[in-house]
């Protein structure tokens, strides 16, 4: 299975960009139309995030967000198969100078990179232009097969340190107390235990604080970075580094944090992460917003 799934994949990367992203179009377009219950999933997440949104602006999104998040998977054939020089070609950097100098100075940092489709296409370019290697936190895919494919994909060029979330996190404040550069994505909904509730997009959600402590115990500088997809590829967006942070306030500082997220997904709203249960846990007697929301569309 892994074989045949893998020769599938170096065969798509042989293709020109713009074959893989038609592929990617009409694969979409199926899932949108088999995958219901994934529909509606990405049909509330948008609801309750953009309530100003008619409902046929929130079916527009939820289409262009099939299509886009299809469009990433088939993406990583080349991201992950095809030669580095041709990967690096369709892979852009954005954003100011300063930002790069950051980047590429001594000293722990923490990239927080919010999750985009472009998620993994950001992260290879990153393993491509830092000058040390850059640790990631793995969490296991349901499926083995894929599972497998994606750790061995991530790690392609070399210059990835990976950390599994089951082994705990102080190896990760070891690693950055050392100077490391970690690749952190905590804008999922990981479950009550060590989150917090605070607003993102409007709506309540759990969310694990570990931007703020990571950066404190670390004493690591925090970067945003964001990757949008493109025609030609993808942009991979670098924004200098946040200013008095963290501060002595967990909640503020995770506050701040969704608000940098929310910026950028208002800038890309169908290319973020949607297929995901964001608001799955609720407060205490809070009934599930996926369960009872009522999707007209």
């Amino acid at each position: 299975m892994k074989s045949l799934f893998v020769g599938l994949m170096r065969w798509l990367s042989r293709m020109p960009l713009k074959g893989i992203r038609v592929l990617g179009h009409g694969l979409g377009w199926l899932l949108w139309v088999l995958l219901s219950n994934r529909r509606h999933i990405v049909q509330t997440n948008l609801t309750l995030c953009f309530a100003e949104k008619s409902n046929q602006e929130i079916k527009q999104l939820t289409r262009a967000h099939f299509v886009q998040f299809a469009q990433s998977l088939l993406d990583r054939s080349w991201l992950w198969h095809a030669p580095l020089q041709l990967v690096e070609s369709r892979l852009k950097w954005v954003g100011s100078a300063a930002a790069l100098s950051q980047l590429d100075a001594d000293g722990p940092k923490i990239i927080l990179a919010p999750h985009f489709v472009g998620l993994d296409a950001g992260g290879m370019a990153l393993t491509l232009r830092a000058n040390k290697p850059v640790a990631f936190i793995f969490v296991p895919q349901h499926n083995k097969v894929m599972d497998e494919w994606v750790t061995e994909g991530r790690q392609r060029t070399g210059n990835v340190k990976p950390y599994f979330r089951r082994e705990g996190v102080k190896q990760i404040m070891s690693g950055l107390r050392q100077g490391e550069m970690l690749h952190l994505s905590p804008d999922m909904d990981f479950g009550p235990e060590e989150s917090i509730f605070v607003s993102f997009m409007g709506v309540n959600a759990a969310t694990v604080p570990s931007l703020p402590r990571f950066a404190r115990l670390g004493r690591a500088q925090v970067l945003t970075l964001v990757t949008r997809m493109t025609p030609e590829g993808y942009e991979i967006e670098l924004e200098e580094a946040w200013r008095e942070f963290p501060s002595d306030d967990l909640r503020a500082d995770t506050i701040r944090m969704n608000e940098a997220i929310e910026k950028a997904v208002r800038r890309s709203p169908s290319q973020y992460y949607w297929v995901h249960k964001r608001f799955k846990t609720r407060p205490e007697g809070e009934k599930s917003v996926y369960k009872n929301a009522v999707i007209s569309r």
